[in-house]
């Protein structure tokens, strides 16, 4: 009783408790207003894609497009934005990040999927959260490692409220720019902005994103051998993804110097994919490939390859717009390729396979773990945990993310004294 009394009575208590309070204004202020950003950003991209699907011929306007994007960032002077790596470099260094950024990138990611670009939302949506914390943190004028913890707290509230995965949004927010460590004392403020967001995200019908997996095996150790062969076979294809995706961006970028030119070269090459193939199967984010390939064990042979290539062409030509939906799309229907031949079933493969690669690109184990809970239930946990564990070691230095910060090596306890490797 007598240090409960102390501690109650304490100066420096007071204090924490009246910081704890202050954060949690600011938390569910940013989580409220994320909640709003998210939802817009929603049923733009939901729109697009609704109108895409009836009138298929729109992808003829993808140049038209390719064009309004580089113009919009032209004039609002964000010619060399660096998208999602600005916010993740903004978390270590609370470098301050445009408030004209979330508009900005929310339109253009609605242009990219309204007419038939292969992108995903998260990138959007942690450019847009990220913009608002930092926003608040001028206003504020706080000082750096405040600024940072708003930063985080948006880009968590922005990224659950737009897939419904309040736990993964906050541990990916503190897990993702810093491979090995993770910010712990922004885990309250960023967890109760996502939960806010969310909520409010839900009372406005944004859906969670979430799958009814068809079947989770019992616990076996033979079946373990199995989903580490799968990991580590996702981890292969991680490095491949990330490769193709830089690769795009610097051919593309070095072969023609003109953004416009650029745009349109990719999205006139995006169009003639597409006419080939004779359908919009790898156009836009595609969830209604990864629910099949999730649900059902149902896919192409081809899928993964070709939304590897599409979504590569269109960011690297200039388009905007997230990796890790396609991730998704990439990782369920290789999945459903590969597992069949491991001897495990289709569905289950695709999700476990989704996860692998996931963590693969992002380097983020804990936040694969808990996205795996969140999209899949925990009944198969033992297993996500043992892919996510496999795919970030064997995905060695890669990220989708040039940013990214490999503060310490993932198989010795070594801090790198290069931020850049």
């Amino acid at each position: 009783m007598k240090h409960l009394q102390n501690f109650v009575f304490n100066k420096k208590s007071g204090e924490y408790i009246i910081n704890v309070l202050k954060w949690s204004i600011l938390a569910s202020l940013i989580g409220l207003i994320s909640a709003f950003a998210g939802a817009l950003f929603h049923y733009a991209v939901d729109i697009g894609a609704h109108v895409r699907g009836v009138y298929p011929a729109i992808i003829f306007g993808l140049p038209l497009g390719g064009v309004i994007i580089v113009f919009l960032y032209h004039i609002c002077k964000m010619d060399d934005d660096r998208g999602t790596n600005s916010i993740l470099t903004s978390v270590r260094t609370a470098e301050k990040v445009p408030l004209v950024l979330a508009p900005l990138i929310l339109v253009s990611t609605a242009i990219t999927h309204f007419f038939g670009g292969s992108a995903g939302r998260e990138g959007a949506a942690l450019q847009i959260g990220g913009s608002i914390g930092s926003c608040f943190a001028r206003l504020l004028k706080l000082h750096t490692y405040s600024t940072s913890v708003l930063i985080m707290c948006g880009m968590s509230g922005l990224f659950s409220a737009v897939f419904g995965t309040p736990v993964t949004a906050a541990i990916f927010a503190l897990e993702v720019s810093s491979v090995g460590v993770m910010h712990y004392g922004a885990f309250f403020p960023s967890l109760l902005s996502a939960i806010v967001a969310q909520s409010v995200a839900h009372l406005l019908r944004v859906e969670k994103t979430a799958f009814a997996l068809a079947f989770v095996p019992a616990f076996e150790v033979f079946t373990i051998l199995k989903v580490v062969l799968l990991a580590l076979l996702a981890a292969v294809l991680s490095i491949l993804f990330i490769t193709a995706m830089h690769e795009a961006s610097a051919v593309m970028s070095k072969l023609i110097k003109n953004k416009y030119l650029r745009v349109v070269s990719g999205a006139v090459i995006v169009i003639a994919l597409t006419v080939i193939y004779g359908s919009m199967r790898y156009n836009g984010a595609g969830m209604d490939v990864i629910a099949s390939a999730v649900e059902q064990g149902r896919a192409l042979p081809w899928d993964f390859a070709l939304k590897i290539i599409f979504t590569a062409i269109t960011l690297g030509a200039g388009f905007k717009g997230g990796e890790i939906v396609p991730t998704f799309f990439i990782g369920s229907t290789f999945g459903v390729l590969v597992a069949p031949l491991l001897g495990l079933n289709a569905s289950f493969g695709a999700a476990v396979a989704l996860i692998a690669l996931f963590c693969g690109v992002v380097n983020c184990p804990v936040a694969s773990v808990f996205l795996s809970i969140e999209l899949f239930g925990a009944e198969g946990l033992i297993y996500f945990a043992v892919a996510s564990a496999v795919s970030y070691l064997f995905s060695g230095n890669f990220s989708l993310y040039s940013s990214q910060k490999m503060v310490f090596s993932k198989l010795r306890a070594v801090e790198y004294e290069d931020s850049n490797n």
